[in-house]
């Protein structure tokens, strides 16, 4: 790890490290590119979850390549807030409800992680559906034994797998989404056309088109994220010997801000890499061939087969399984860790089950209700729509509580964001609020 301070000149090299923590020179011991990745590429890789599949592929059924600007104009907005959250947990060494609980009412933190927990089950039920619904299409039998199954797995990988084993596993099961980018080489694209839908879109100011822009944002800029994010800095800080939080060992902050930055541009452009491309098939497939209703990922999954044939058929099926297995432990985890912060609970990936009891035991019952959730007889869509709304509400506190912390010298110190991320975290914040207003008035 490059080091900023010396002997001879600490109060010097410190400014350095604070002038230079946006863009820091190269140096031939920085870890390498893969290494850098972690944190960031596994939250933005978890935002393309099974219900996010669904949201996109609704999109490119429907409007077709006029829905494809809104990956775009995400993406530098998704960079800026998930930067600001992981900030917040590498400077202060604690998640985003730890910081709450410490400077802000009981009253916010309480609603904030209540509200949290009720969207994040919600949404894990429709996931494991999904992946039920996907693995009945490719291998036959009843789903709702394939979820339960599903459930199952991602809560014993979270309780008996140690933070540095399964943040491996949660890497290598980002490549699942590949299959969705596979799709596209099986179908003829007309690039010409997809450029100007991307470009110079036809924006309509119907209800339905509105309403599905504001389920993209809603599903591409989501609050579990957030807290995610900010968690796994400082899980990633506490497995490497020798490293603390910026406050205590700000000759940290070059490495550690520069391989943030690093991290979150990739998983970020990772994650609306896929999400455009999955509105680009379905617009090429479905939406070409007059197919504009899609309900689900794993109805989008069989629309495709008469039309892209079996090899897409099967890489968008198998992309909904293994989305759905990063997706869930990151719905389950930000619940716990926003529980425990709220609670003052131990709370690590790392700990064994009988050290933080209260942390795996949110995993844990999250992780079964929205099992049973998925085999219940509420209807998905409606679970999917209201767990929409309740992220979309409790996003612009959480974006707005985390835009004050970051320029608080009482939670950053000296790493209080700069001009940049500033910009970007309250243009976020902005396009959430706005969401929010356009979701209320159409609905």
């Amino acid at each position: 790890m490059m080091m900023l301070r010396n002997n001879n000149s600490e109060k010097s090299s410190m400014d350095t490290a604070i002038d230079n923590s946006d863009n820091p020179p190269g140096n031939s011991s920085d870890a390498s590119t893969l290494a850098k990745l972690g944190p960031g590429l596994i939250t933005g890789a978890a935002d393309d979850d099974p219900s996010g599949i669904a949201t996109y592929s609704q999109a490119g059924a429907q409007f077709g390549f006029n829905m494809l600007w809104t990956v775009l104009l995400t993406y530098p907005l998704m960079v800026g807030i998930q930067v600001v959250s992981a900030r917040i947990g590498r400077v202060s060494g604690h998640g985003l409800a730890t910081n709450i609980a410490r400077h802000y009412p009981r009253w916010l933190l309480y609603s904030i992680v209540g509200l949290l927990l009720v969207a994040n089950t919600i949404n894990i039920g429709a996931d494991v559906a999904a992946m039920g619904e996907a693995t009945r299409l490719l291998a036959g039998g009843p789903a709702h034994w394939y979820a339960i199954g599903f459930g199952l797995l991602s809560v014993m990988l979270q309780v008996l797998v140690p933070y540095h084993r399964y943040v491996r596993v949660l890497k290598w099961l980002t490549l699942a989404l590949l299959a969705y980018v596979a799709t596209v080489f099986v179908v003829r694209i007309p690039w010409q056309q997809v450029a100007v839908g991307t470009l110079l879109p036809h924006i309509s100011l119907k209800t339905e088109y509105i309403t599905t822009v504001v389920a993209v944002f809603g599903t591409t800029i989501s609050p579990y994220l957030f807290f995610w994010q900010a968690s796994q800095e400082v899980e990633d800080m506490r497995a490497k010997p020798g490293e603390q939080d910026l406050l205590h060992s700000p000759e940290q902050a070059r490495a550690s801000l520069r391989r943030i930055k690093v991290d979150t541009y990739i998983g970020m452009g990772f994650s609306n890499m896929v999400a455009f491309f999955i509105i680009l098939t379905t617009a090429v497939t479905l939406h070409m061939h007059g197919i504009t209703d899609i309900q689900s990922s794993a109805q989008a999954a069989q629309a495709l087969r008469p039309i892209a044939g079996d090899f897409a058929f099967l890489m968008f099926s198998a992309g909904i399984i293994g989305t759905g297995l990063l997706a869930i432990p990151v719905l389950a985890g930000s619940s716990a860790y926003a529980t425990a912060g709220a609670f003052h609970w131990d709370n690590s990936l790392e700990y064994t089950p009988s050290k933080a009891k209260a942390f795996y035991s949110v995993i844990a019952i999250s992780t079964v209700i929205g099992v049973v959730l998925s085999l219940s007889a509420i209807d998905p869509i409606k679970a999917l729509y209201w767990s929409a709304v309740i992220n979309g509400v409790i996003s612009v506190p959480v974006m707005v509580v985390m835009m004050l912390m970051a320029v608080k010298p009482e939670i950053m110190g000296q790493f209080v964001i700069k001009t940049k991320w500033k910009i970007l975290g309250w243009l976020a914040t902005g396009l959430m609020s706005l969401a929010v207003v356009a979701m209320l008035v159409t609905s």
